[in-house]
């Protein structure tokens, strides 16, 4: 069996509850499951250059604010229902922050989710983001892995995304090993091990209130 193939039947094993280990964790953050590191394992070698960060604000912005997270995360899920929405508002739409989002692959239903939020490319990316997460309790419980790939691919169609596109970017096994190539080196060079995490101009940080990130992100830009 090729690397490939070691990558994506490892990921196709590791199933939807992935995040339910949070149970272990903090109340506010999601652990970085172990198993999906198996998957990564070989994946050093991998030329990931082609993959794109996905952003919005500001490029010039004093300050960066990146975060990782993960699709089938609900805490994740959670800080973009509601801190995130306070968070554009304030310092992406005014153009005072850049915002990096980066995904982490718990599973590869997570995976599947961040294909399909990149089919549409870096216009609809944060759309289409938005409407997985909304969705979240839905499709991560429609069942089988058929079942949740068709919900999937509604939320796809439902951004103005033909059948025929998502078909094929689900289908790219290429694309699927170099994501998780990059999702590895992403989450192993800033030491993240659960989501959602954040970097404010480089420095990591937990989950936490909006309040605690609006008082980080001000400091930062005064600098």
């Amino acid at each position: 069996m090729n690397r490939r193939n070691v990558i994506l039947s490892v990921l196709a094993v590791l199933g939807v509850g992935g995040w339910a280990l949070g149970s272990k964790m903090s109340p506010n953050s999601t652990p970085v499951n172990p198993l999906a590191n198996a998957a990564n394992a070989q994946t050093t070698d991998i030329d990931t250059s082609a993959i794109q960060d996905m952003t919005i604000g500001n490029p010039d912005a004093p300050v960066t604010v990146t975060e990782y997270a993960s699709f089938t995360c609900p805490h994740c899920a959670a800080f973009h229902a509601g801190p995130f929405k306070q968070l554009k508002a304030d310092y992406i739409d005014t153009g005072k922050i850049n915002f990096v989002y980066r995904e982490v692959y718990f599973d590869r239903f997570g995976l599947w989710a961040s294909m399909v939020a990149r089919c549409g490319g870096p216009d609809k990316y944060f759309g289409i983001a938005d409407l997985i997460y909304k969705g979240q309790p839905e499709w991560t419980r429609a069942g089988e892995p058929a079942a949740i790939a068709g919900e999937l691919g509604k939320i796809g169609r439902l951004a103005g995304i033909d059948a025929e596109a998502l078909d094929a970017c689900l289908k790219d096994a290429g694309t699927a090993e170099t994501l998780v190539a990059w999702e590895k080196q992403n989450r192993e060079a800033d030491d993240v091990t659960s989501t959602p995490s954040f970097l404010i101009n480089g420095t990591k940080y937990s989950n936490m209130s909006y309040n605690a990130m609006k008082d980080l992100i001000d400091a930062a830009i005064d600098g």
